[in-house]
């Protein structure tokens, strides 16, 4: 699948406070816990709990969310395909970003270990 212009527009625009109640639902509903979730966010991100209910609070967008995120050394180990992309294969910084944390989130729900998930 190729990426396109106006996908990537998308997913700049998307807010992280619109996502990320799906996340919660889609890790819980597998048996994994909110704060499994919080730790693989910070892990990729940086952003501790107060950090990321302030972004959700003032409705950051996925581009200001990933702005201010200070993405972890080892996510570029993050491979593999997600919403039909191949992550290698992403040329949009933003999208890549945010189909990081994507794949990470679908290994939590998929029951992965946390090491692996985590690239430890």
């Amino acid at each position: 699948m190729k990426e396109t212009p106006e996908h990537n527009e998308r997913v700049a625009k998307l807010t992280f406070a619109a996502v990320y109640p799906h996340y919660i639902n889609k890790v819980e509903k597998k048996g994994r816990t909110k704060e499994e979730l919080h730790q693989v966010i910070e892990w990729l991100t940086g952003f501790n709990l107060e950090q990321l209910h302030l972004l959700i609070e003032e409705k950051a967008t996925f581009d200001t969310f990933f702005k201010k995120a200070t993405l972890h050394p080892n996510a570029v180990l993050i491979k593999g395909v997600i919403c039909g992309y191949k992550i290698e294969d992403i040329e949009n910084t933003l999208t890549k970003h945010m189909r990081y944390l994507d794949k990470l989130v679908d290994e939590l729900a998929k029951g992965r270990k946390m090491g692996k998930i985590l690239r430890q």
